[in-house]
């Protein structure tokens, strides 16, 4: 079972339903409050410019802005609540990631995940390895992070392992 070009799955996906070239572009949102904003700076990354409005006009994004790892943090939940991987989403590494515009309350963001690479694992045949990019928009389609990721789906059989 494969995703068309802007589905999501709600089947489990194995090794065999990724294709490079393949979007996945679920309709799931998330949208920032002030409140969810500080309380995650609050508890990992309590800078300035994500607790305090006063403090944040004067820095360098001239307003509230929720940390890049937030965005991240947001980014996996849409992930992992829409691709459906048997087993779940095991992660195997991050090859890059680029925060390209500041997140603001009030922002609504969705997901874009692009497969770019497909193989099997030499060492586990049982697994095979997805290398994604993740793109994170706004609600005015603007991309305010990328993500290249890569992830562990298993196989369909036992058999085709071989």
């Amino acid at each position: 079972m494969r995703a068309d070009k802007l589905g999501t799955m709600s089947a489990e996906l194995y090794f065999e339903d990724f294709a490079v070239g393949q979007i996945f572009a679920p309709e799931e949102t998330y949208t920032l409050t002030v409140d969810a904003i500080k309380a995650f700076a609050a508890e990992w990354d309590p800078q300035p410019f994500h607790l305090d409005e006063a403090a944040a006009e004067e820095s360098f994004f001239h307003g509230l802005a929720a940390s890049g790892w937030q965005t991240a943090c947001i980014a996996m939940r849409l992930r992992v609540r829409n691709l459906h991987v048997a087993g779940g989403m095991i992660g195997a590494g991050v090859d890059e990631i680029r925060w390209t515009q500041a997140v603001r309350p009030g922002d609504t963001l969705r997901i874009s995940h692009e497969v770019l690479s497909v193989r099997r694992l030499a060492s586990r045949p049982e697994y095979g390895v997805i290398k994604a990019e993740t793109a994170v928009l706004n609600q005015h389609d603007e991309v305010v992070m990328r993500m290249k990721v890569n992830f562990l789906a298993p196989v369909r059989s036992s058999e085709s392992a071989g």
